[in-house]
């Protein structure tokens, strides 16, 4: 059979195949996404009463949930609506450790490309604090910390960024190693740019984007060591809801009775977690791909 014949007995390319939907991937961010509208617009979304126990007089107290009700996921000891609630402690726990996330980022980053970049003592010095950070048990940093401070969303957020600038200059300083060796650093320093100049425009913004996904994983880790504090009672405390202490609510034998009180919050502060998570490591497999197609 001559050569044509077989090639026109071969069989066709096949088309380039569909890109898979990752079904999971897409819930935990319609879940984020839900979460954050509701918690940015709680103020006009008619809630029930989260906080002031005096208004809640006449609602019934440790109602179950009830999907068809006035108060669909329950209420506490105080006729609290915990829907409300669950949607103020948000506010508290997105903004508590995406702010904390956002200082260890700053901080860490920077400290960690200008050691990745200068070396030497410079290196030496901001190792040495890495490691005294990381060497103090984080529970223990936080504990200490919320004792000495006066329990507020800065405070917490504050506290929560020391978790998070050891790894972020461990990450971000191991990476600068890697792109002080690219074209573009080399470029900028045959053009007499400064130290300053390479390290804030040059290393700064491709260091910091190559973060991001730690950084998803971090505020999922920090969303669970303030419900962790909260819950300990060391954290931001009643009336002001977080998912801590309404877990902390079901102490003392009440969880038997109203076992709403933490499947509630507890289900909740899973599904967040679990979301960041997942999207942290879907950006780092798609980064991950990108460097190695750069």
């Amino acid at each position: 059979m001559s050569a044509p014949e077989t090639a026109a007995l071969a069989p066709t390319a096949r088309p380039g195949r569909r890109r898979r939907i990752d079904l999971l991937l897409w819930l935990c961010g319609a879940w984020l996404a839900v979460l954050i509208l509701a918690a940015i617009t709680a103020p006009v979304l008619g809630l029930q009463e989260a906080q002031d126990a005096a208004k809640t007089l006449l609602e019934p107290v440790y109602q179950p949930p009830s999907l068809g009700s006035a108060h669909p996921l329950g209420t506490n000891a105080l006729g609290l609506d915990m829907l409300s609630r669950i949607i103020y402690g948000a506010r508290v726990s997105m903004a508590v450790s995406i702010s904390a996330v956002l200082i260890g980022t700053f901080v860490g980053g920077t400290l960690g490309v200008v050691a990745g970049y200068l070396r030497g003592t410079v290196d030496r010095i901001i190792g040495t604090l890495t490691n005294t950070l990381l060497a103090v048990p984080a529970l223990i940093l936080l504990i200490a910390l919320a004792t000495v401070l006066r329990p507020s969303a800065l405070n917490m957020a504050l506290a929560l960024s020391l978790v998070a600038i050891p790894g972020m200059i461990r990450v971000t300083r191991a990476n600068t190693l890697a792109f002080a060796q690219r074209e573009f650093v080399t470029v900028a320093q045959a053009l007499g740019a400064g130290r300053a100049r390479i390290v804030f425009r040059e290393l700064m913004p491709n260091v910091l984007l190559s973060v991001v996904p730690l950084c998803l994983v971090y505020v999922s880790a920090l969303i669970v060591a303030e419900a962790s504090l909260s819950f300990l009672g060391i954290g931001l405390r009643p009336p002001q809801p977080t998912w801590g202490n309404m877990i902390g609510e079901g102490l003392n034998g009440k969880m038997e009775d109203y076992p709403h009180l933490v499947y509630v919050p507890a289900a909740v502060l899973f599904l967040t977690v679990f979301s960041f998570n997942l999207l942290g490591e879907r950006m780092r497999k798609r980064w991950d791909k990108r460097e190695v197609s750069l």
